[in-house]
């Protein structure tokens, strides 16, 4: 009784000590963006997908963006508001579901802290209007050898013309 006792105090103490970056989290998200707009607009807007993704911090279901296997040359862009986010350059397959960069383009994303569902992890935010895109993670191929996850509905592709 005595050793549950203690370690469902240790859990408590854990748990309270995984949760404390959540302040942190909430400062990152209380950034000021340069896109900015009232809910109601941003449902207006987007596709109720992006609008999960996008405003939500939602996940679309993996293999179902047709992003994820777009080879053609071109630009991939936040689908809220426009900010140029990754370069078809930087796409591979990474066999997870979901388009995959190694690197954003400079100035188009920001990361945050992210430990929701008990896990951490690092999220990547749009730079111009702070929507979620997905999440970056250190499993990725060379030159950064890392991988950004991203939503295919949190983009926009914009193919290379002639």
């Amino acid at each position: 009784m005595r050793r549950r006792a203690l370690l469902m105090g240790a859990s408590a103490l854990g748990l309270a000590a995984w949760l404390a970056p959540a302040r942190q989290m909430r400062a990152a998200e209380a950034r000021v963006f340069p896109v900015v707009r009232p809910d109601d607009e941003w449902r207006q807007l987007l596709s109720p997908d992006q609008y999960s993704v996008l405003r939500r911090k939602g996940t679309e279901r993996p293999g179902s963006s047709p992003l994820d296997h777009e080879v053609r040359p071109g630009r991939y862009d936040c689908a809220g508001c426009a900010q140029p986010a990754f370069s078809s350059r930087a796409k591979f397959d990474s066999r997870t579901g979901w388009p995959s960069f190694w690197q954003p383009l400079p100035g188009g994303v920001v990361t945050a802290d992210d430990r929701s569902f008990l896990m951490a992890r690092t999220e990547v935010l749009c730079s111009g209007c702070g929507g979620h895109l997905g999440h970056v993670f250190d499993d990725g191929p060379k030159p950064t050898r890392l991988r950004y996850c991203m939503n295919g509905a949190a983009l926009s592709f914009h193919p290379e013309t002639a």
